[in-house]
């Protein structure tokens, strides 16, 4: 059994593409996944399946689609990716400045170069960005709110969702509940 992550990308922001966790946790259990749990209103799902991420991806997207009546872009990570993905932050975390901040972008697929060199015309010294495999490890030193590179994270080319560091540590730790 495996242990996934599910990262929606826009729901529940600024009022629009609405989703109740608890109609969300139905629906997932519907399916036949277990152990469904939820985090925060932005769309971070928890839950053990057999199911192979591709097809699980497409399966949830689908669902989800087809109950809410919009489009729902479902990136998945297991249990595993998302410790790799936390070892392998390459910012320092345990000294960040105030107004100083980490983000993860998690991508559906890795982008091609020409994305990366699009993107790359968006990093400037208060803004910066490494990515590694399916993630783009983002540092800023202005809030996520005024950046330039966050909104540009389109020139990539493949659905990407942004999660601040702190949700990325309550996952993890939430993923210790399932186990």
């Amino acid at each position: 059994m495996t242990i996934y992550i599910g990262l929606l990308r826009g729901i529940n922001v600024g009022g629009h593409h609405i989703i109740k966790m608890a109609d969300l946790r139905n629906l997932l259990e519907a399916m036949g996944l277990r152990k469904v749990k939820t985090y925060i209103q932005s769309g971070n799902i928890l839950f053990e399946s057999d199911e192979e991420s591709r097809s699980l991806t497409r399966r949830l997207e689908d669902e989800i689609s087809k109950t809410f009546g919009f489009p729902v872009p479902v990136v998945l990570r297991t249990a595993t990716e998302l410790n790799e993905i936390i070892q392998n932050c390459p910012y320092t975390l345990s000294s960040l400045d105030e107004g100083e901040s980490v983000h993860v972008a998690f991508l559906a697929e890795e982008p091609s170069p020409e994305g990366v060199n699009q993107l790359s015309s968006f990093q400037n010294e208060k803004e910066r960005f490494q990515i590694i495999g399916k993630q783009v490890y983002l540092f800023f030193q202005i809030s996520f709110r005024d950046s330039k590179l966050a909104a540009k994270l389109s020139k990539l080319g493949v659905h990407a969702t942004v999660r601040n560091w702190k949700t990325v540590m309550k996952l993890d730790s939430l993923v210790n509940t399932l186990k």
